[in-house]
């Protein structure tokens, strides 16, 4: 009886697994260069200090919230991402300091309006109805959020949607390497 000889498997796995790494080496770095790109004007370093109305009728000045960790969020209300992103914002707001900024959303009575249908309660928001304020920050598209430290620094900054839990890791390591 002949032995038919069969064929050898052996070296397909070895290629598929290479195969497979190097599709997932290219697409991890799509994304890094994407986010890169999306980052390109962001400013970093000593975040500039401003002063402007809250829709609470508190006068917001980021200098003020120096001393601790906190978020400086942008937003927009014509944003699905940022709707996605709301409620994580919103546990994080009743934890640590936040500021978030209401990216060319309208005028302030349009920002109250919307943030009272969604029932958003726990933000200190300022309206950029003409995009100044975030055009000083060098942000492009929303949503996009700093983690500053104590001493105002910008640490961290993202662009896009970003997880709750994402968040509070950046604040927690910016408190342990960068609180004095």
């Amino acid at each position: 009886m002949d032995k038919q000889k069969l064929p050898d498997n052996t070296n397909r796995k070895p290629r598929r697994w290479l195969r497979w790494t190097i599709e997932i080496l290219v697409i991890v770095a799509i994304i890094f260069g994407v986010r890169a790109y999306q980052q390109r004007d962001m400013i970093d370093g000593i975040a500039p200090n401003f002063e402007r109305g809250s829709l609470n009728g508190s006068v917001v000045r980021l200098s003020d919230y120096q001393g601790k960790p906190h978020l400086l969020h942008f937003w927009a209300s014509w944003c699905p991402m940022c709707e996605f992103e709301q409620g994580s914002i919103s546990a994080i707001a009743k934890d640590h300091p936040i500021i978030t900024v209401a990216f060319q959303s309208g005028n302030s009575e349009e920002v109250q309006r919307y943030m009272e249908r969604k029932e958003i309660t726990e933000w200190i928001t300022v309206v950029d109805e003409d995009g100044k304020l975030s055009e000083q920050y060098g942000i492009h598209g929303v949503p996009t959020t700093y983690v500053l430290d104590a001493q105002g620094n910008i640490r961290f900054r993202e662009v896009g949607l970003t997880s709750g839990w994402g968040l509070r890791l950046r604040l927690w390591l910016t408190d342990v390497w960068y609180t004095k």
